[in-house]
């Protein structure tokens, strides 16, 4: 079980979501919360964005994917709410957007803000890549710059086809279907030619790689090198340059 007691140090007893649905019998079921747990929420992703903002962040992305909060009031097989909240596809999706109108009145203009979702539950009846590009022409409007296309993550049920770069369709479609939109790939995109062939072939405007720079910290250096490119390496590292024409031994 995953669950783990106050004894523990966990807190089964604080434990929200849109409804009193359990991601499966090792999670422990949430609370539903009230209209006023969802205000504070949503003030709460606002504040935290003013905050990166006088940290000096330049970039800001909103998670609302992999059955985190706001990815689970998008949801139909997590949001069984009545309320304005719940129900249809316009009060799903209606925390995210007022969590990003918010943040946008006070998140600088000039500065990006992405949006994380699950493009897809994979999972019969939950969210679709069809909700995805729908979702994604109410958040162009509403000031978001990028969508990161990842999917999955809300539902025990799900059945992924994993395979290198099998998400990289959901960006395409993204970047196709809402003009004006840029999309981000993520996932398995591991080596220099998947990662070049995305690119080149504008499936996509960016990458996002996460595991694969836990596994290799150089991960630029050995693409660029990978491709033939000349990248500049720090002063301390030249030494270690891979063998190619610039180097130095």
């Amino acid at each position: 079980s995953l669950r783990s007691t106050a004894e523990e140090g966990g807190w089964p007893d604080n434990v929200y979501g849109p409804s009193a649905i359990a991601y499966d019998d090792a999670h422990y079921t949430p609370t539903a919360m009230t209209a006023g747990q969802i205000d504070t929420v949503r003030q709460a992703f606002i504040d935290a964005a003013a905050r990166a903002d006088q940290a000096g962040f330049d970039v800001l992305e909103i998670h609302s994917a992999h059955g985190y909060l706001l990815s689970s009031f998008l949801s139909p097989l997590s949001n069984q709410r009545t309320d304005k909240y719940g129900g249809s596809f316009e009060n799903r999706t209606r925390l995210l957007l007022e969590v990003v109108h918010g943040i946008r009145q006070i998140w600088p203009q000039d500065k990006p803000l992405f949006v994380r979702v699950s493009s897809t539950e994979w999972v019969e009846g939950g969210w679709t890549i069809d909700d995805t590009v729908e979702l994604s022409k109410a958040l162009l409007a509403a000031g978001v710059d990028l969508i990161d296309c990842s999917s999955a993550g809300n539902n025990a049920h799900q059945k992924i086809p994993l395979s290198p770069g099998y998400q990289v369709q959901f960006a395409e479609r993204v970047k196709q279907d809402v003009p004006g939109m840029l999309s981000g790939a993520v996932g398995l995109i591991s080596n220099a030619s998947l990662a070049s062939k995305v690119v080149e072939d504008g499936s996509a405007d960016a990458l996002f790689i996460g595991r694969e720079f836990l596994r290799n910290p150089s991960f630029v250096l050995s693409t660029a090198h990978g491709l033939g490119i000349n990248i500049k390496w720090n002063n301390q590292y030249e030494r270690g340059r891979l063998k190619t024409k610039y180097s130095f031994v």
